[in-house]
Protein backbone atom coordinates (compact mmCIF):
# COMPACT_ATOMS: atom_id res chain seq x y z
CA UNK A 1 0.00 0.00 0.00
CA UNK A 2 2.93 2.50 0.97
CA UNK A 3 4.92 2.06 -2.49
CA UNK A 4 1.59 2.43 -4.21
CA UNK A 5 0.80 5.82 -2.77
CA UNK A 6 4.42 6.93 -3.23
CA UNK A 7 4.16 6.22 -6.84
CA UNK A 8 0.87 7.93 -6.87
CA UNK A 9 2.10 10.89 -5.95
CA UNK A 10 5.04 11.02 -7.82
CA UNK A 11 2.78 10.72 -10.79
CA UNK A 12 0.58 13.56 -9.57
CA UNK A 13 3.72 15.52 -8.70
CA UNK A 14 4.54 15.75 -12.31
CA UNK A 15 0.84 16.71 -13.32
CA UNK A 16 1.82 19.92 -11.35
CA UNK A 17 4.95 21.49 -12.28
CA UNK A 18 5.86 24.69 -10.92
CA UNK A 19 2.95 24.66 -8.06
CA UNK A 20 5.44 26.25 -5.58
CA UNK A 21 6.80 28.97 -8.05
CA UNK A 22 5.26 32.58 -7.63
CA UNK A 23 3.35 33.76 -10.72
CA UNK A 24 5.46 36.24 -12.58
CA UNK A 25 3.71 39.65 -11.94
CA UNK A 26 5.08 40.79 -15.25
CA UNK A 27 2.76 38.60 -17.20
CA UNK A 28 -0.62 39.43 -17.89
CA UNK A 29 -1.97 35.81 -17.76
CA UNK A 30 -3.27 35.16 -14.27
CA UNK A 31 -2.75 30.98 -13.99
CA UNK A 32 -4.53 28.71 -11.19
CA UNK A 33 -4.64 24.73 -10.92
CA UNK A 34 -5.97 22.51 -8.29
CA UNK A 35 -6.74 18.56 -8.26
CA UNK A 36 -7.10 15.36 -5.98
CA UNK A 37 -5.62 12.08 -5.08
CA UNK A 38 -7.35 9.71 -3.15
CA UNK A 39 -5.30 6.31 -2.90
CA UNK A 40 -8.29 4.38 -1.39
CA UNK A 41 -9.12 0.78 0.57
CA UNK A 42 -12.86 0.60 -0.77
CA UNK A 43 -15.25 -1.77 1.04
CA UNK A 44 -18.66 -2.46 -0.92
CA UNK A 45 -20.70 -4.38 1.59
CA UNK A 46 -23.51 -7.25 0.40
CA UNK A 47 -22.87 -10.15 -1.98
CA UNK A 48 -22.75 -7.91 -4.88
CA UNK A 49 -19.59 -6.33 -3.06
CA UNK A 50 -15.83 -6.94 -2.65
CA UNK A 51 -13.01 -5.26 -1.90
CA UNK A 52 -10.00 -3.45 -3.63
CA UNK A 53 -7.48 -0.64 -3.43
CA UNK A 54 -7.62 1.68 -6.25
CA UNK A 55 -6.94 5.85 -6.58
CA UNK A 56 -9.22 8.07 -7.96
CA UNK A 57 -7.82 11.42 -8.73
CA UNK A 58 -7.83 14.23 -10.91
CA UNK A 59 -5.97 17.75 -11.84
CA UNK A 60 -6.83 21.35 -13.47
CA UNK A 61 -5.16 24.20 -14.90
CA UNK A 62 -6.62 27.30 -16.13
CA UNK A 63 -4.71 30.24 -17.96
CA UNK A 64 -6.60 34.02 -18.41
CA UNK A 65 -5.76 36.96 -19.55
CA UNK A 66 -7.41 40.30 -21.30
CA UNK A 67 -8.28 39.76 -24.87
CA UNK A 68 -9.54 42.56 -27.14
CA UNK A 69 -12.26 44.16 -24.98
CA UNK A 70 -13.03 40.78 -23.64
CA UNK A 71 -11.33 37.90 -20.84
CA UNK A 72 -9.90 34.92 -22.81
CA UNK A 73 -9.61 31.63 -20.66
CA UNK A 74 -8.58 28.43 -21.12
CA UNK A 75 -9.07 25.68 -19.02
CA UNK A 76 -7.52 21.68 -19.40
CA UNK A 77 -8.46 19.21 -16.82
CA UNK A 78 -7.19 15.20 -16.42
CA UNK A 79 -7.38 12.09 -14.92
CA UNK A 80 -5.13 8.91 -14.41
CA UNK A 81 -8.36 7.05 -13.54
CA UNK A 82 -8.09 4.95 -15.94
CA UNK A 83 -4.72 3.19 -14.89
CA UNK A 84 -5.69 3.57 -11.32
CA UNK A 85 -9.39 3.37 -10.63
CA UNK A 86 -9.41 0.33 -13.28
CA UNK A 87 -10.94 0.45 -17.01
CA UNK A 88 -13.98 -1.12 -15.80
CA UNK A 89 -14.29 1.66 -12.62
CA UNK A 90 -14.38 1.17 -8.96
CA UNK A 91 -17.10 -1.04 -6.82
CA UNK A 92 -20.24 0.85 -5.67
CA UNK A 93 -22.90 -0.98 -5.31
CA UNK A 94 -26.31 -0.01 -7.06
CA UNK A 95 -24.31 2.70 -9.12
CA UNK A 96 -25.42 1.84 -12.89
CA UNK A 97 -24.02 3.91 -15.57
CA UNK A 98 -21.54 3.60 -19.56
CA UNK A 99 -20.12 0.53 -20.74
CA UNK A 100 -17.54 -1.19 -20.75
CA UNK A 101 -16.42 -4.04 -23.40
CA UNK A 102 -19.72 -3.63 -24.67
CA UNK A 103 -21.77 -4.45 -21.46
CA UNK A 104 -23.56 -2.01 -18.64
CA UNK A 105 -21.10 -0.91 -16.28
CA UNK A 106 -23.56 -1.95 -12.70
CA UNK A 107 -22.33 -1.77 -9.21
CA UNK A 108 -19.07 0.20 -10.64
CA UNK A 109 -18.72 3.93 -11.02
CA UNK A 110 -16.57 4.25 -14.46
CA UNK A 111 -13.63 5.97 -14.60
CA UNK A 112 -12.92 9.27 -15.59
CA UNK A 113 -11.49 9.83 -19.41
CA UNK A 114 -7.85 10.84 -19.13
CA UNK A 115 -8.85 14.36 -20.65
CA UNK A 116 -11.73 15.80 -18.34
CA UNK A 117 -12.08 19.10 -20.16
CA UNK A 118 -9.83 21.36 -22.84
CA UNK A 119 -11.66 24.74 -23.28
CA UNK A 120 -11.81 27.77 -24.77
CA UNK A 121 -13.55 31.00 -23.12
CA UNK A 122 -14.21 34.19 -23.56
CA UNK A 123 -16.14 37.09 -21.95
CA UNK A 124 -17.56 40.46 -22.81
CA UNK A 125 -18.59 43.12 -20.75
CA UNK A 126 -21.87 44.81 -21.14
CA UNK A 127 -21.43 47.52 -18.74
CA UNK A 128 -20.22 47.33 -15.21
CA UNK A 129 -22.87 44.32 -14.10
CA UNK A 130 -23.41 42.83 -16.89
CA UNK A 131 -21.64 40.12 -19.76
CA UNK A 132 -21.66 37.53 -22.68
CA UNK A 133 -19.90 34.43 -22.50
CA UNK A 134 -19.16 32.13 -25.22
CA UNK A 135 -16.88 29.11 -24.75
CA UNK A 136 -16.35 25.97 -26.95
CA UNK A 137 -15.17 22.66 -26.11
CA UNK A 138 -13.83 19.22 -27.55
CA UNK A 139 -14.61 18.28 -24.06
CA UNK A 140 -15.79 19.91 -21.93
CA UNK A 141 -19.50 20.68 -19.71
CA UNK A 142 -22.59 21.56 -20.82
CA UNK A 143 -25.07 24.03 -19.05
CA UNK A 144 -26.80 21.30 -16.96
CA UNK A 145 -27.30 20.23 -13.55
CA UNK A 146 -25.45 21.68 -9.90
CA UNK A 147 -21.71 21.99 -9.66
CA UNK A 148 -20.24 18.74 -10.50
CA UNK A 149 -19.37 16.37 -7.33
CA UNK A 150 -15.61 16.87 -7.92
CA UNK A 151 -15.64 20.77 -7.47
CA UNK A 152 -18.52 21.05 -4.87
CA UNK A 153 -16.74 21.89 -1.63
CA UNK A 154 -19.50 19.82 0.43
CA UNK A 155 -17.79 16.72 -1.32
CA UNK A 156 -14.57 17.73 -1.14
CA UNK A 157 -13.12 15.17 0.90
CA UNK A 158 -15.91 12.09 0.11
CA UNK A 159 -13.51 10.13 -2.57
CA UNK A 160 -16.93 8.27 -4.18
CA UNK A 161 -19.24 9.87 -6.83
CA UNK A 162 -22.54 10.10 -5.81
CA UNK A 163 -25.47 7.48 -6.70
CA UNK A 164 -27.33 10.00 -8.37
CA UNK A 165 -24.23 10.75 -10.77
CA UNK A 166 -26.46 9.88 -13.89
CA UNK A 167 -29.46 12.07 -12.88
CA UNK A 168 -27.87 15.37 -11.64
CA UNK A 169 -24.49 15.91 -13.28
CA UNK A 170 -22.83 13.61 -14.97
CA UNK A 171 -22.51 15.34 -18.38
CA UNK A 172 -19.72 17.16 -16.78
CA UNK A 173 -18.01 15.18 -19.59
CA UNK A 174 -19.33 15.77 -23.04
CA UNK A 175 -17.14 15.16 -26.12
CA UNK A 176 -18.62 18.26 -27.57
CA UNK A 177 -19.96 21.24 -26.13
CA UNK A 178 -20.82 25.15 -27.49
CA UNK A 179 -22.15 27.07 -24.66
CA UNK A 180 -23.38 30.89 -25.03
CA UNK A 181 -24.37 32.99 -21.23
CA UNK A 182 -25.78 35.96 -20.58
CA UNK A 183 -24.58 37.38 -16.54
CA UNK A 184 -26.43 40.45 -15.05
CA UNK A 185 -25.91 41.11 -11.57
CA UNK A 186 -26.38 38.15 -9.28
CA UNK A 187 -28.58 36.21 -12.59
CA UNK A 188 -26.78 34.43 -15.58
CA UNK A 189 -28.67 32.21 -17.63
CA UNK A 190 -26.48 29.67 -20.32
CA UNK A 191 -27.30 27.36 -23.40
CA UNK A 192 -25.40 24.63 -24.38
CA UNK A 193 -25.83 22.07 -27.76
CA UNK A 194 -23.40 19.38 -27.12
CA UNK A 195 -23.08 15.69 -27.98
CA UNK A 196 -25.03 14.26 -25.24
CA UNK A 197 -23.39 10.31 -25.62
CA UNK A 198 -21.69 9.27 -22.57
CA UNK A 199 -18.12 8.52 -23.56
CA UNK A 200 -17.35 5.33 -24.58
CA UNK A 201 -14.68 2.91 -22.78
CA UNK A 202 -11.98 4.20 -24.78
CA UNK A 203 -10.72 6.23 -21.83
CA UNK A 204 -7.13 7.51 -23.28
CA UNK A 205 -8.55 9.09 -26.81
CA UNK A 206 -9.24 12.98 -27.00
CA UNK A 207 -12.53 13.15 -27.68
CA UNK A 208 -15.17 10.95 -29.17
CA UNK A 209 -16.34 12.33 -32.21
CA UNK A 210 -20.38 13.37 -32.48
CA UNK A 211 -22.73 15.41 -33.90
CA UNK A 212 -24.07 18.42 -31.18
CA UNK A 213 -27.67 16.89 -31.37
CA UNK A 214 -28.41 17.59 -27.74
CA UNK A 215 -29.60 21.00 -26.03
CA UNK A 216 -29.64 22.81 -22.48
CA UNK A 217 -30.51 25.48 -20.40
CA UNK A 218 -29.88 26.69 -17.25
CA UNK A 219 -30.26 29.49 -15.09
CA UNK A 220 -28.06 30.62 -11.77
CA UNK A 221 -29.06 33.23 -9.17
CA UNK A 222 -25.78 33.99 -6.86
CA UNK A 223 -27.55 36.56 -4.83
CA UNK A 224 -23.84 36.52 -2.50
CA UNK A 225 -20.47 34.56 -2.52
CA UNK A 226 -21.97 32.05 -0.10
CA UNK A 227 -24.66 31.12 -2.26
CA UNK A 228 -25.84 29.44 -5.22
CA UNK A 229 -29.31 28.56 -7.12
CA UNK A 230 -29.50 26.78 -10.15
CA UNK A 231 -32.41 25.25 -12.02
CA UNK A 232 -31.65 23.40 -15.28
CA UNK A 233 -33.46 21.42 -18.31
CA UNK A 234 -31.85 19.78 -20.53
CA UNK A 235 -32.83 17.36 -24.14
CA UNK A 236 -29.91 13.78 -24.36
CA UNK A 237 -30.23 12.44 -27.50
CA UNK A 238 -28.85 8.40 -27.20
CA UNK A 239 -26.89 9.32 -24.04
CA UNK A 240 -26.83 5.26 -23.27
CA UNK A 241 -24.97 2.86 -25.27
CA UNK A 242 -26.81 0.20 -23.65
CA UNK A 243 -30.12 1.84 -23.27
CA UNK A 244 -31.66 3.32 -26.68
CA UNK A 245 -33.80 6.13 -26.16
CA UNK A 246 -33.19 10.13 -25.27
CA UNK A 247 -33.23 11.38 -21.81
CA UNK A 248 -35.10 14.68 -21.17
CA UNK A 249 -33.30 15.67 -17.40
CA UNK A 250 -34.13 18.18 -15.03
CA UNK A 251 -32.49 19.06 -12.05
CA UNK A 252 -32.75 21.87 -9.38
CA UNK A 253 -30.30 22.78 -6.61
CA UNK A 254 -29.06 24.83 -3.54
CA UNK A 255 -25.57 25.46 -2.59
CA UNK A 256 -24.14 27.05 0.14
CA UNK A 257 -20.66 27.77 1.26
CA UNK A 258 -18.99 29.69 3.87
CA UNK A 259 -14.93 30.25 3.98
CA UNK A 260 -13.09 30.66 7.78
CA UNK A 261 -9.61 31.82 7.97
CA UNK A 262 -8.94 28.19 9.56
CA UNK A 263 -11.40 25.89 7.24
CA UNK A 264 -15.12 26.20 5.53
CA UNK A 265 -18.44 25.02 5.83
CA UNK A 266 -20.43 23.74 2.42
CA UNK A 267 -23.81 22.06 2.25
CA UNK A 268 -25.20 20.96 -1.33
CA UNK A 269 -28.83 20.45 -1.39
CA UNK A 270 -30.08 18.52 -5.16
CA UNK A 271 -32.62 16.66 -7.14
CA UNK A 272 -32.98 15.53 -10.96
CA UNK A 273 -35.21 13.26 -12.77
CA UNK A 274 -34.33 11.86 -15.94
CA UNK A 275 -37.47 10.96 -18.28
CA UNK A 276 -36.86 8.55 -20.66
CA UNK A 277 -38.85 6.00 -22.88
CA UNK A 278 -39.74 3.74 -20.12
CA UNK A 279 -40.37 5.69 -16.94
CA UNK A 280 -39.16 8.68 -14.89
CA UNK A 281 -36.14 8.43 -12.19
CA UNK A 282 -35.59 10.84 -9.62
CA UNK A 283 -32.45 11.62 -7.43
CA UNK A 284 -32.27 13.60 -3.88
CA UNK A 285 -28.86 14.90 -2.89
CA UNK A 286 -28.12 16.23 0.21
CA UNK A 287 -24.27 16.74 1.01
CA UNK A 288 -21.86 18.76 3.82
CA UNK A 289 -18.47 18.83 4.75
CA UNK A 290 -17.06 20.91 7.37
CA UNK A 291 -13.38 21.82 7.90
CA UNK A 292 -11.57 23.15 11.34
CA UNK A 293 -7.93 23.14 11.47
CA UNK A 294 -6.58 19.77 10.30
CA UNK A 295 -10.17 17.64 10.33
CA UNK A 296 -12.99 17.73 8.25
CA UNK A 297 -16.30 15.92 8.96
CA UNK A 298 -18.12 15.16 5.77
CA UNK A 299 -21.32 13.50 4.89
CA UNK A 300 -23.69 12.31 1.77
CA UNK A 301 -27.59 11.45 1.92
CA UNK A 302 -29.16 10.36 -0.82
CA UNK A 303 -32.06 8.80 -2.68
CA UNK A 304 -31.64 7.64 -6.05
CA UNK A 305 -33.73 5.49 -8.10
CA UNK A 306 -32.35 2.57 -10.30
CA UNK A 307 -33.25 0.72 -13.16
CA UNK A 308 -34.41 -2.66 -11.22
CA UNK A 309 -33.78 -5.02 -14.67
CA UNK A 310 -30.74 -3.95 -15.25
CA UNK A 311 -29.56 -4.02 -11.76
CA UNK A 312 -30.98 -7.90 -11.54
CA UNK A 313 -29.72 -8.82 -14.69
CA UNK A 314 -26.14 -6.72 -15.62
CA UNK A 315 -25.47 -8.85 -17.92
CA UNK A 316 -28.34 -8.53 -20.24
CA UNK A 317 -28.59 -4.87 -21.71
CA UNK A 318 -30.52 -2.57 -24.40
CA UNK A 319 -33.86 -3.99 -25.79
CA UNK A 320 -33.60 -7.24 -23.78
CA UNK A 321 -33.28 -5.77 -20.27
CA UNK A 322 -36.65 -3.74 -21.24
CA UNK A 323 -38.68 -7.45 -22.71
CA UNK A 324 -37.40 -9.09 -19.30
CA UNK A 325 -38.90 -5.89 -17.44
CA UNK A 326 -42.06 -5.78 -19.88
CA UNK A 327 -42.34 -9.88 -19.24
CA UNK A 328 -42.33 -9.39 -15.48
CA UNK A 329 -43.85 -6.14 -13.78
CA UNK A 330 -41.44 -6.18 -10.37
CA UNK A 331 -38.60 -5.21 -13.34
CA UNK A 332 -40.56 -2.27 -15.02
CA UNK A 333 -40.72 -0.33 -11.35
CA UNK A 334 -37.70 1.81 -10.59
CA UNK A 335 -36.14 0.67 -7.30
CA UNK A 336 -35.46 3.37 -4.69
CA UNK A 337 -32.15 3.00 -3.11
CA UNK A 338 -31.37 5.02 0.24
CA UNK A 339 -27.81 5.36 0.88
CA UNK A 340 -25.96 7.69 3.85
CA UNK A 341 -22.33 8.32 4.31
CA UNK A 342 -20.48 9.44 7.18
CA UNK A 343 -16.44 10.19 7.40
CA UNK A 344 -13.87 12.43 8.64
CA UNK A 345 -10.34 13.34 7.86
CA UNK A 346 -7.56 14.65 9.11
CA UNK A 347 -4.26 16.62 7.34
CA UNK A 348 -1.37 14.82 8.85
CA UNK A 349 1.74 16.07 7.23
CA UNK A 350 2.87 18.44 4.37
CA UNK A 351 5.40 17.54 1.88
CA UNK A 352 6.51 20.53 -1.07
CA UNK A 353 3.37 22.26 0.31
CA UNK A 354 1.17 19.80 -0.75
CA UNK A 355 -1.31 18.40 1.76
CA UNK A 356 -1.21 14.62 3.08
CA UNK A 357 -4.71 13.64 4.80
CA UNK A 358 -5.93 10.39 6.25
CA UNK A 359 -9.65 9.76 6.23
CA UNK A 360 -12.69 6.98 6.06
CA UNK A 361 -16.14 6.76 6.03
CA UNK A 362 -18.95 4.24 5.76
CA UNK A 363 -22.25 3.85 4.36
CA UNK A 364 -25.22 2.45 5.23
CA UNK A 365 -28.59 1.73 2.56
CA UNK A 366 -32.08 0.65 2.67
CA UNK A 367 -32.58 -1.82 0.21
CA UNK A 368 -36.11 -2.21 -1.66
CA UNK A 369 -37.25 -5.72 -1.21
CA UNK A 370 -37.16 -6.64 -4.85
CA UNK A 371 -33.48 -6.43 -4.46
CA UNK A 372 -33.05 -7.84 -1.32
CA UNK A 373 -32.04 -10.94 -2.48
CA UNK A 374 -28.88 -9.27 -4.69
CA UNK A 375 -27.96 -7.01 -2.72
CA UNK A 376 -28.84 -8.04 1.42
CA UNK A 377 -31.09 -6.39 3.35
CA UNK A 378 -28.35 -4.36 5.10
CA UNK A 379 -25.13 -3.81 3.33
CA UNK A 380 -22.25 -2.19 4.72
CA UNK A 381 -19.38 -0.69 2.64
CA UNK A 382 -16.60 1.83 3.73
CA UNK A 383 -13.51 3.67 2.35
CA UNK A 384 -10.44 4.10 4.51
CA UNK A 385 -7.89 6.59 2.14
CA UNK A 386 -5.10 8.61 1.98
CA UNK A 387 -5.91 11.89 0.44
CA UNK A 388 -3.11 14.39 -1.20
CA UNK A 389 -4.31 17.83 -2.58
CA UNK A 390 -1.71 20.45 -4.19
CA UNK A 391 -1.01 23.52 -2.96
CA UNK A 392 -3.39 26.01 -2.85
CA UNK A 393 -2.39 28.81 -5.32
CA UNK A 394 -3.12 32.91 -4.29
CA UNK A 395 -6.52 32.48 -6.06
CA UNK A 396 -7.66 29.54 -3.62
CA UNK A 397 -9.13 25.86 -4.75
CA UNK A 398 -11.05 25.78 -7.62
CA UNK A 399 -14.23 25.09 -5.93
CA UNK A 400 -17.95 26.27 -7.26
CA UNK A 401 -16.20 25.86 -10.49
CA UNK A 402 -18.35 25.72 -13.90
CA UNK A 403 -16.84 26.13 -17.64
CA UNK A 404 -18.68 29.05 -18.65
CA UNK A 405 -17.82 31.13 -15.31
CA UNK A 406 -14.29 29.73 -14.86
CA UNK A 407 -12.57 32.45 -13.11
CA UNK A 408 -14.36 33.45 -9.76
Amino acid sequence: MRSRVVVLLSMFALLVPGVSRAQDVSSPWMLMSDGVLFATVNHQGGPRGGSEVISTNWWMGMASRPAGKGQLTLTGMLSLDPLTATPRGYREIFQVGEVHDGQPIVDRQHPHDFVMQAAVVWRLPIDYQSGFTIAAAPVGEPALGPIAFMHRPSAAENPAAPLGHHTLDSTHIAMGVVTAALDHGPFTIETSLFNGREPDDNRWDVMDPGPLDSWSIREWYEPSAEWQFQISYGFLKQPEAFEPGDIKRATASAAWFRRRQTGFTAVTIAAGRNGTDHGAFHALLAEATDRRGNTSLYGRFEIAQKETALLLAPGVFGQAALSAAASNPALEDASAVTALTLGAVRDVARWRGFEIGVGGDVTGYVVPDVLRPSYGSHPVSFHLFVRVRPPAGHMGRMWNMRMAKPMG
